[in-house]
């Protein structure tokens, strides 16, 4: 099944049907509209078609090189094409390429199942597979050989009859689904402004709150001088719940950002949770799993639900207590301001901000103007420069697909060209809520030597016009975040496009990235780096010292908000039916069931739960954050052993035996190459501050 397009089109009139031959091989970003897809991907569907049916039907005997090296750079114009719309589909969308998005989800879907349900070709990979210790492959072939293999097996390979056709249908409707659950969370944060008009309205908002919202209103073609908007845009919302005085408007604003895709019309996400569900219960059963947890974490190092729980559960129990010791703090500085009302989930920032002020003498307000984005993207760079001698050169010559993004060329240090970073910042309306790495094309060297374009995507709010961007701790922590995937991406050295960047185990994947978060809150990096934006003072040490004391308050209230997001997660994929009547009341029975503390919340409610419903890879799998944390803090000890936070010789080693491979070896073997034994718990409950006083 293939996608038709109204109009005909010819490589002379699609420029997705020419060579990209723009500087670095990026796509024509300017040429291209949301009616060159179809046809294009018409092309590239059947020319991928036809390599399958070559390589399939060939008379030679299967080999590694003419089956499964082979298997590997198919595809190309297809690959090119999926990357780069799936790029502008998160980032750049329109209605009119949503509704491409919607028409293609089935038919790329279909191809995905003829590809891996091509019964002659895993015929070769079967008999490949079966032979793989006879066929002197060397580690990184054999990798791809297991890889391969599997990724046939579990995408229903070895389903025959009535079973591969049912199987088929599902993955097209989940596909659709998975679409339809994005775009209505994306709608019902692109409908929503709260707007302030009056100074009472936006009472006790710092300086740089007001201008991110008076540059949302702006940017939304309002210009009266006095109105500001909050969005549902992370880093508008989570200030205007810290600092607004106006409790009602607090509740009004933190009402319609927990409600996204609960509310009744075109953008409910509930139905299409519940057949979601459904489908994956019939998808796991298919392959002969009790239900889809066990069938999404048989392929990841903790390979059972109840490894999962064996970690979640003493952190949640761990996250509770600290959770009630902190509301101790903040019904305590509630009283003293003589506010009546019980702390509700839209009081619990706004005090939070108020203890500490009052315990550590630390104001955010105070803090921000010491993290303008950028200076902040300067000490990534410089980070990675001193740690693995990479060199970002901006490219302001060299076009993205949107005016706000930045391209660099990354060097090492002898100057080679290692590949193409792409950054895209600011939260608009046309953009997903979050923060992502991706690809537009992956490191390979398999017939051609692929340098790598990784893109990272954030949503900070945009300051004033003719203001710098200010970052709260937070979003500086996620600006580091996503560019420890982008490295992972960047410094991969590997044969085969699937064994290469981030393509690796789902509680494997965050590990660089919350590694690199370490180097963000070094005093080190700080120092150098954290400038007033006014003065270009240095941040006083007096206030790096109460940011260092201050580290680990009200992580109760972020470990609980993480782990009770997790849990549901399980719960809900580990149910053995598949059928959740209600998943808004699914949810909170087991919030209930599990202790959750009042007012406190989750960090994602099933109806906009993007990780899980906007695609499959995180679903049953969001506990991998903290799985991979266990593995970051243990990481980064290496480095506080060596007395250095970039000891040179720590940070080789981190590239040679975790950044660099991908997915070419087994993910515990490379942590242990790297550190010399697994990793311990204890760094990340430290980190937490969750260990006994």
């Amino acid at each position: 099944m293939t996608a038709t397009s109204a109009v005909p089109q010819s490589p002379s009139t699609n420029p997705l049907l020419k060579a990209w031959d723009g500087p670095y091989g990026l796509p024509p970003f300017a040429e291209i509209r949301p009616e060159h897809f179809e046809p294009a991907f018409d092309q590239a569907l059947a020319e991928h078609r036809a390599e399958l049916a070559l390589m399939a039907s060939q008379t030679e005997p299967p080999s590694f090189s003419n089956t499964l090296a082979a298997f590997d750079r198919s595809g190309r114009r297809l690959v090119a094409l999926e990357h780069l719309f799936s790029t502008l589909s998160a980032s750049a969308t329109s209605p009119e390429l949503q509704a491409v998005q919607r028409r293609m989800a089935a038919p790329l879907a279909a191809h995905s199942n003829a590809v891996y349900m091509n019964a002659a070709l895993f015929a070769r990979i079967e008999v490949l597979h079966e032979q793989r210790e006879h066929l002197g492959l060397d580690p990184q072939q054999r990798r791809l050989l297991e890889r391969i293999h599997l990724d046939f097996v579990r995408a229903g390979a070895r389903m025959q009859g009535e079973a591969r056709r049912r199987y088929a249908a599902l993955m097209e409707r989940q596909a659709e689904l998975h679409t339809r659950f994005g775009q209505n969370v994306l709608a019902d944060e692109g409908d929503y402004q709260l707007l302030l008009r009056t100074p009472d309205e936006w009472a006790g908002l710092p300086d740089f709150v007001r201008a991110a919202a008076r540059q949302a209103a702006l940017d939304r073609g309002l210009t009266d001088a006095d109105v500001h908007v909050i969005t549902l845009s992370r880093s508008l919302i989570v200030p205007f719940l810290t600092f607004s005085e106006r409790r009602d408007l607090r509740e009004q604003a933190w009402r319609a950002w927990v409600s996204r895709g609960e509310h009744a019309g075109d953008s409910d996400n509930r139905s299409i949770i519940r057949e979601i569900l459904r489908l994956r219960h019939d998808q796991a059963q298919l392959h002969g799993y009790a239900h889809y947890a066990d069938y999404a974490l048989a392929d990841t190092m903790a390979g059972k639900p109840a490894a999962v729980l064996g970690l979640l559960d003493p952190v949640w129990e761990r996250a509770k207590e600290a959770v009630e010791r902190e509301r101790a703090l903040l019904d305590a500085e509630r009283v003293r301001l003589g506010h009546a009302e019980t702390i509700q989930d839209w009081d619990w920032r706004y005090y939070a901000e108020k203890v500490r002020q009052q315990r550590f003498q630390l104001d955010e307000a105070e803090v921000k103007p010491y993290f303008p984005l950028d200076a902040m993207v300067a000490a990534m760079f410089d980070c990675a420069t001193r740690l693995y001698g990479l060199h970002f050169v901006h490219q302001p010559k060299v076009a993205g697909y949107h005016p706000d993004v930045k391209v660099y060329e990354v060097r090492d240090a002898d100057g080679r060209l290692r590949g193409l970073f792409v950054q895209d910042n600011f939260a608009r309306p046309t953009k997903r809520s979050g923060a992502w790495m991706n690809a537009l094309r992956w490191q390979a060297r398999n017939g051609i030597e692929a340098l790598p374009i990784i893109l990272n995507n954030n949503n900070f709010a945009k300051g004033a016009p003719g203001e710098p961007t200010l970052l709260s701790f937070d979003d500086t922590r996620t600006l580091f975040h996503e560019f420890g995937h982008g490295l992972h991406g960047l410094l991969s050295q590997v044969e085969f496009e699937r064994l290469s960047g981030t393509q690796v185990l789902r509680d494997f994947v965050e590990l660089p990235s919350q590694l690199m978060e370490h180097w963000m809150a070094e005093p080190e990096v700080l120092k150098r780096h954290a400038r007033h934006y006014r003065t270009g003072e240095p941040i006083p040490d007096a206030l790096l010292e109460k940011i260092q004391a201050a580290a680990t308050f009200n992580q109760g209230y972020e470990t609980v908000r993480y782990c009770a997001s997790a849990l549901v997660d399980q719960a809900i994929h580990g149910l053995g039916t598949g059928e959740v009547p209600d998943v808004v009341a699914f949810e909170r029975d087991t919030l209930q069931r599990l202790g959750a503390p009042a007012a406190v919340g989750m960090n994602h409610r099933l109806t906009h739960f993007q990780h899980l419903f906007s695609g499959s890879s995180y679903a049953a799998q969001y506990y991998v954050y903290l799985w991979s944390e266990v593995l970051d803090c243990d990481a980064y000890e290496a480095f506080v052993e060596a007395g250095n936070p970039f000891d040179g010789a720590t940070a080789r080693s981190l590239m040679d035996n975790i950044l660099s491979v991908g997915n070419s070896r087994d993910p515990g073997d490379t942590y242990r190459a790297f550190r010399g034994r697994d990793a311990q718990l204890a760094p990340m409950l430290k980190g937490r501050g969750l260990l006994p006083a």
